[in-house]
């Protein structure tokens, strides 16, 4: 048999037609086993385990189909002791079913860091020193002297602490400092835009204090907090206005960008001019 006849014979036709659905058939099972492996479609939110005891953890793991692996610990004011602190992925990120979710507790034992010696620094290298160690800036109360905004004294609950002796970490340090001996004004920061962190910044650069931070009802949860900005503030800001060293400045905060003023933009401000409040939490 020639080739020709052999191309136009019904074995020929037979077998490249069993050639074919064999190779089709093969697709639609590995296209199967694809969808099955990487259930495709089956992407869910996962929950909220910020603030949950590692009982609770467990069983809203177990609920939404989501295994869980504690990785880290750290000690912060903001969660009772033994209870998460971060998870990754973020609340509302959607995962497929089993996905393990990362997560960081509150340790048990709180965390300590040896006092620095602030006294005769000046307040931006106090503050800075302050965070690098893991501690956060208290109040700024100021006293009558020659100096200005150098540090006269380091205060841990109202009482002098001295170098070296061991501090919780995250612990606010309030310093007293110099307005010289006249009676000195400061100008008030514009705080319209910055979130928290970058507000109270702005305040203690100030040689100010923060007075109290009010979130309105569009801050929901913790991830709410760390998004919403100024959208008011007392004293207002204006070109002239002034107040005293050490007075304080009240911000209201929230996530509705319509509440900003019309002529108002987000501020941002350079990383490397901020300083972060260690196990800073979320007052509502």
């Amino acid at each position: 048999m020639s080739l020709k006849e052999f191309l136009l014979s019904k074995i020929f036709f037979k077998n490249l037609g069993l050639a074919i659905a064999i190779v089709l058939g093969s697709i639609f099972l590995v296209l199967l086993w694809l969808n099955i492996y990487t259930r495709h479609g089956q992407a869910r939110p996962v929950p909220d385990f910020y603030g949950l005891t590692l009982e609770e953890t467990a069983k809203l793991a177990k609920k939404h189909k989501l295994r869980f692996q504690i990785m880290d610990s750290v000690y912060t004011n903001a969660v009772p002791r033994g209870c998460i602190a971060e998870q990754n992925p973020k609340p509302g990120y959607r995962v497929k079913k089993w996905r393990r979710i990362i997560l960081t507790i509150n340790a048990f034992n709180p965390e300590m860091v040896e006092m620095p010696d602030l006294t005769g620094l000046p307040k931006r290298q106090a503050l800075a020193l302050l965070q690098t160690t893991g501690l956060e800036a208290g109040k700024l109360i100021y006293v009558p002297d020659l100096s200005v905004d150098v540090v006269l004294k380091q205060l841990y609950d109202g009482k002098e602490i001295e170098k070296g002796q061991p501090v919780q970490k995250g612990s606010a340090i309030d310093l007293v400092l110099g307005k010289g001996l006249s009676n000195e004004r400061t100008p008030v920061p514009n705080l319209i835009g910055m979130n928290y962190d970058r507000a109270k910044n702005s305040v203690l650069s100030a040689s100010l204090n923060i007075g109290a931070y009010i979130f309105d009802n569009t801050v929901k949860n913790r991830d709410d907090s760390t998004k919403a900005f100024v959208y008011r503030q007392s004293p207002e800001f204006n070109e002239e206005a002034t107040l005293q060293l050490g007075s304080v400045v009240y911000i209201w905060l929230t996530t509705d960008s319509a509440l900003l003023p019309v002529d108002s933009t987000l501020v941002s401000i350079p990383d490397s001019l901020i300083v972060t409040s260690p196990g800073n939490s979320n007052d509502q």
